[in-house]
Formats: C-alpha cells, sequence, structure tokens
C-alpha cells in the first residue's frame, strides 16, 4: 500500500498499515474503488455533452468517494460491494448514452475495467492502480494528489447535503470531471492548477448546500450552554457530524428514558433549534476523535458513530459501538435504515451513569447568524479599538505531536483580540473562559468543521463592512489539518485569494517543494513556527511574555 492523504503519515506515506488502522487490503480496494469512479466518471462527462444526466450516479459517486476518505470506512466487504456496484453503474449508463449517441467506447482501461470475483484478486487489482511517488512528473502528480483529496472533502460535504434533498448539479459535474481528467496524462501542471482552484470554487458551493440543508432543517444556531458533566440515567453517545442521524436517534428515544450526549465534532448541533427541543438532549461527553479509546471505554452507555472519525474499538468496549450511513469497522454492528433500535436495546441494558455528575459548560452556536446578528457592536469595538484582531484557530485535531501549539497560541492571544474557532481542533481549548470584550465572547465557537462556510459568511461580512478586502481585515488565519475536508476548504481559501494562513502542524507529505512554493509565492502560506514568534509577527510587536 501507499498513502499519504492524512497529516499523520509515516514519513513520506504509509506503506504497510495506515496510521490510521487501515489494513494494506482496505487501502487496496479505497485505490481500486477510486479507479472504478475515474471509469464511471468518463461515462457520466460523456453523457452528460448528450443530457444524459443519471442522479443515481451522481450520488454514489460522491457517497463512494466519501467512503475512502480517512476513518469513515475500514471494512473490507462494504468495499467490494461498492465497487462492483461503481461497474454495474458504468455499464447501466453506458448502455442510456449508445442508445442516445450510438457507440461510444474509451481507449482508457478503466472504462472496461472488470472486478475480480474474489476479494484477495480484488484487492491485487487495487494494488496494481495504488498511486506512487515515484510519479515521472512529480508535480503534476502533487496537484492530482491534492485534487483528489480536495474531491474526497467535497464529497463529504456533498454527501451530507444530498441526504437532507439539497444537491446542485454542478457540484456532481465537477467531480466527474476531476476524476475523468485523472485518466488523462496529457494534462500539465498549469491544467492542474487550475483544476485544483476549479475544486475550492465548487467546494465552496458543497458548503453552501449544506449550510442551507442544516439551516433550512434544523434552524440557524443560537449561542447555547453545553454541560460537560453528565445526569443519572440510561445514555447513548453520539458521535461524527451527522445532524439527521441525530434527529432520529433523538426520536427514537423519545420517554425511554435514555440521554442522549454528544462526542467530537457533535458539540454544535447543540445550538440547533430543533434539535435543542428534544429534552433529554443532554450535553457533550469528551473531546475530539484521537483520544476515544479512553473515553468510549469509560462511557457506561451504547456509542453510536455517524461519519468519518472512526478508531479500532477496543476489546473492552466494542459491543457498545454501532456505525451507520458509510461507516463501517469489521465486526461491529451495521445500523441499517437508520433503526437504532440495536443501539437503544444496548444502552437500556447498560447502567449509564448511575449519579449525577456536575461538570463545566461550554458555549457554542456561533453560526454566521449569531455572529452578523451583534455585527454593529463587532464593527464598533474594532473602531474604537476595543477589539484589536481576530484569530480563527480552526481545523482538525490529532493525535500527532506538535498540536499542543493551538493550545498554547490561544492562550497567549491578547485580552483585547477575539478567537473564532471551528472543527475538532477546538478540543485543545474549548473549555477555557477567555471572558469577553463589551459582551462579546472572545472564544466564539462557530460549530463543526462542516460548516466552515459560516467562518467564510462572516470574514466577506466583516471586509464588506470595513470596506476593504479580506485580506486587509485585522483577522488571521491559523489552521491545523488531519483529513480530506481540510484540504478541501484550503483550496477554498486559496480560490477566494486569501493569503497569509498559517497552516500546521506540519505541511502535507503529498506537495512537492515545487508545488510548496508555488502556495508560498502566490498565497504566501506559512508553516506555523512558535505560539511567540507567530503572535509577534502577525500583532508587530515583541515576543509575548509567557
Amino acid at each position: 500500500m501507499f498513502c499519504n492523504q492524512c497529516e499523520q503519515v509515516a514519513q513520506g506515506g504509509c506503506i504497510k498499515i495506515g496510521a490510521c488502522g487501515k489494513k494494506s487490503d482496505v487501502a487496496a480496494l479505497q485505490d481500486l474503488l477510486v479507479y472504478a469512479l475515474k471509469g464511471l466518471s468518463l461515462y457520466a462527462v460523456e453523457g452528460r455533452t448528450a443530457g444524459i444526466v443519471d442522479r443515481k450516479v451522481d450520488e454514489f459517486a460522491v457517497s463512494a468517494l466519501f467512503s475512502t476518505l480517512t476513518n469513515v470506512n475500514f471494512d473490507p466487504e462494504r468495499f467490494v460491494t461498492l465497487i462492483n456496484e461503481c461497474v454495474e453503474l458504468r455499464e447501466a449508463l453506458k448502455k442510456k448514452i449508445q442508445s442516445a449517441m450510438g457507440n461510444t467506447e474509451f481507449s482508457e482501461e478503466a472504462a472496461a475495467f472488470v472486478p475480480a470475483k474474489i476479494i484477495g484478486e480484488m484487492v491485487k487489482q487495487g494494488a496494481a492502480v495504488t498511486i506512487t511517488p515515484n510519479e515521472v512528473n512529480a508535480d503534476v502528480a502533487s496537484l492530482e494528489q491534492t485534487t483528489l483529496y480536495g474531491l474526497k472533502g467535497i464529497a463529504a460535504y456533498a454527501y451530507h447535503a444530498q441526504v437532507l434533498g439539497r444537491k446542485d448539479d454542478a457540484v456532481y459535474a465537477y467531480v466527474h470531471e476531476a476524476l475523468r481528467s485523472m485518466l488523462n496524462k496529457e494534462l500539465t501542471l498549469e491544467n492542474w492548477v487550475e483544476i485544483a482552484l476549479k475544486c475550492g470554487e465548487v467546494n465552496l458551493k458543497a458548503m453552501e448546500l449544506l449550510d442551507a440543508a442544516n439551516t433550512g432543517t434544523y434552524g440557524h444556531p443560537v449561542p447555547t450552554a453545553v454541560p460537560l458533566g453528565a445526569i443519572k440515567g440510561k445514555a447513548i453517545l453520539v458521535s461524527g457530524h451527522d445532524l439527521q442521524d441525530l434527529e432520529v436517534i433523538l426520536k427514537q428515544t423519545e420517554g425511554k428514558g435514555i440521554n442522549i450526549y454528544t462526542h467530537g465534532e457533535m458539540l454544535p448541533t447543540h445550538g440547533y433549534p430543533e434539535l435543542k427541543k428534544y429534552p433529554h438532549f443532554y450535553g457533550h461527553y469528551g473531546t475530539a476523535w484521537q483520544n476515544q479509546h479512553m473515553e468510549f471505554a469509560k462511557f457506561p452507555g451504547a456509542i453510536v458513530m455517524t461519519t468519518n472519525c472512526l478508531q479500532k474499538p477496543h476489546d473492552s468496549y466494542r459491543k457498545n459501538v454501532f456505525t451507520c450511513g458509510l461507516v463501517g469497522w469489521p465486526g461491529v454492528t451495521h445500523i441499517s435504515g437508520r433503526d437504532f433500535s440495536p443501539a437503544i436495546a444496548r444502552a437500556l441494558e447498560l447502567p449509564g451513569f448511575t449519579a449525577d455528575t456536575p461538570g463545566k459548560t461550554v458555549m457554542t452556536g456561533f453560526a454566521r447568524n449569531a455572529v452578523m446578528g451583534v455585527a454593529d457592536k463587532v464593527i464598533e469595538g474594532v473602531k474604537s479599538g476595543a477589539i484589536r484582531h481576530f484569530f480563527l484557530v480552526a481545523g482538525c485535531d490529532g493525535a500527532k505531536p506538535g498540536r499542543n501549539y493551538y493550545t498554547e497560541f490561544v492562550e497567549k492571544v491578547p485580552k483585547d483580540c477575539v478567537v473564532l474557532t471551528l472543527a475538532c481542533g477546538k478540543f485543545r481549548f474549548f473549555d477555557k473562559d477567555l471572558g469577553d470584550i463589551g459582551g462579546i465572547p472572545r472564544l466564539l465557537d462557530i460549530g463543526q468543521c462542516n460548516d466552515a462556510y459560516s467562518a467564510i459568511q462572516i470574514a466577506l461580512a466583516l471586509s464588506k463592512a470595513f470596506n476593504v478586502g479580506v485580506n486587509e481585515l485585522p483577522l488571521s488565519m491559523v489552521l491545523s489539518w488531519y483529513e480530506q475536508k481540510a484540504v478541501a476548504i484550503l483550496l477554498t481559501l486559496l480560490y477566494l485569494g486569501i493569503k497569509d494562513i498559517r497552516l500546521g502542524p506540519t505541511l502535507p507529505s503529498f506537495l512537492t517543494p515545487n508545488v510548496l512554493d508555488f502556495l508560498v509565492q502566490n498565497y504566501n502560506i506559512k508553516p506555523i513556527k512558535t505560539p511567540d514568534e507567530d503572535l509577534s509577527e502577525i500583532l508587530k510587536e515583541e515576543p509575548i511574555e509567557a
């Protein structure tokens, strides 16, 4: 295997087992699925030229691509099913196109790929199409990989949007066009720069769709105090990102004496009015995804994983874990059709919390509507000098050393500055009391990584209010990355022309020196240094005293 799509890869890339726990057979099957999707996309693009659009093909492509994102699906049998379904859809679409346009054949092998009948042979097929670091044109390969990983991020956002009924053909068309482009070996470096920036543009549309899906279904988030303690009673812990799964769980547990807790990126769901109305939707338990081995082992109820962020469950709590949607792990009970009765039954068997456990509360729900609702105070605060600077400290958390930088950075941000945050990177500092400036909290939790659209809209609204470009605002972005949604967001920021982004804890291994130099020269992307150095450079001050 060779995999370099996440931040925690071994040096250069994982070649025996993924840092995420992904085994080589699963890695090969994921690569084979992507290869099969490229063949499907050849026909999807061709079909669109004749007005043939198969929505089943579009939605499958997004779902299948999302299933290859880091920490989603580790079950090889599920990938066998997806690969076979992909080829069946390709052949059915091919027949439709031939009926309308006559004989349509492609020279690319992916267009006629036939999966092996047994899984071991299919794994060998996958190994044969796995990317390698020894490409003839390393810079072209680097941008192609960057685009592929950005596509996986788009797929995640588009999948969440489409399950709530929000779809846009422009997103599906680009996904197919980009996948098809990966079979074209004549494309130049300049072609791939254009395709990668287009990925950022389309990801903005995908995030907008998801924002509309979430807020249109559950209302705009409102500032909400979320308890970190527990109350006596049976319990289910919901992790991942999917709001609809959480809603269904809340409905199916009504009147059963089970309290629902969130974990990880589900924390911001407490701010949605249509979810807040359930009285048994209590609080938040635990922190970010990489701590689940310790946290899940202590949770006295059932645990439901709704999307990416799954780690290999330990035997001590494996029977308590349930997956749903695209998530999977061999031997873990999978929920089908959003019937959560197996998880509910397990929660009723387990002891739950035997006593109330007091804890802190944290605030969430500061999405764009909430922040812009006090825009006059924010603007006045900046004009009066009460607010000197805004920092967006956001992104993914992880276990690799170096992420304490973000905790220390936030702790050292001067008291006349505001910290905006989103995604699971906030768990490095989410429970810190930073106080407020004129009634505006100094720490504003915008939401999930899926809510990056809100952060972008806040920045654009402030730039309009001050009549300056985003790059001229007293706003600095200090980002952490781990998986492919972060890649998609970064491409969106580049598409929007945003510069001076600080990125860490390490730079992506799939960026060659030349591609990195291009980003530095054109966008002034910078690796993080130390909190003191970065704050000093941003605020043009002497290093901040500890």
